[in-house]
């Protein structure tokens, strides 16, 4: 099996060792290809305004400086020497990818980007209780039920337009309780927002951020999962389509389009 593993965090981050490792549980033809410097939620951009450039680390191993995307692209289509991996692993991130946040992560947008390939795809994320750099997530947790997560997935298979989105708790490995299939939550506070600054010339800036609030997340989420120790699984594919709202506008647009 030739594994491709990524990541949005950057090519340094302690994330990606796990994940590397994680890969080399089923293969010795891994590639790494990840971003020079962290992007977190970078989303799927694709850097289309400046060329990018690849340096090569070692065998098998590249930093770009562009996004997740970017590096799931390139590596696919000029960098991995011979076929196409069989697999994407992006991650592992340091910090949950659930609910809404999903359409922000470039941890989520690598494995995407491999689906759109036509290669499976899996992103993974280490939950935080609090995102702050002093605190150590629990990548042993990741890195202690990874390999069996991912096993069992591969032996299932999913639907080729499906990316799998799996996310550990903020536990130690002992404490995580059991994995659970989920679907994709929707928070019931605000999480995200902007706080202004002046600079030492006197200039207004601005710096965004998360409020780590928690919300009461509907069981059977993603959410609820991790917010009760479980490891969540959620496949996500990128059709955006509210078809109960397809159904209800044909009644009233559809047919001759309307003359103001």
């Amino acid at each position: 099996m030739r594994i491709l593993v990524t990541n949005d965090d950057g090519i340094r981050a302690e994330g990606l060792e796990v994940l590397e490792r994680i890969a080399r549980t089923f293969s010795d033809d891994v590639w790494v290809v990840a971003p020079e410097l962290e992007q977190s939620g970078a989303s799927r951009a694709l850097t289309l305004s400046q060329p990018l450039r690849a340096l090569k680390l070692g065998e098998r191993r590249f930093a770009v400086d562009g996004t997740p995307t970017d590096c799931v692209l390139l590596a696919v289509q000029e960098l991995i020497d011979g076929p196409a991996p069989d697999l994407v692993l992006s991650g592992v991130n340091r910090g949950q990818n659930l609910a809404e946040d999903v359409s922000l992560s470039g941890t989520v947008a690598g494995a995407i980007e491999g689906m759109a390939l036509g290669i499976p795809s899996i992103a993974l994320s280490q939950s935080m209780a609090i995102f702050h750099e002093e605190v150590k997530a629990f990548y042993e947790t990741a890195e202690a039920y990874g390999p069996g997560v991912v096993r069992r997935l591969l032996d299932a298979g999913w639907p080729a337009d499906v990316v799998i989105n799996v996310n550990f708790p903020a536990v130690p490995p002992e404490d995580v309780r059991e994995i659970e299939v989920t679907r994709q939550g929707f928070r019931d506070q605000r999480n995200r927002y902007a706080e202004r600054r002046t600079d030492l010339r006197g200039r207004d800036y601005f710096w965004l951020g998360f409020k780590g609030q928690l919300s009461t997340p509907a069981e059977g989420t993603d959410l609820a999962a991790i917010y009760q120790g479980r490891i969540s699984v959620t496949p996500l594919h990128i059709d955006l389509t509210h078809m109960k709202t397809v159904h209800d506008l044909k009644a009233v647009i559809g047919g001759a389009p309307p003359k103001a």
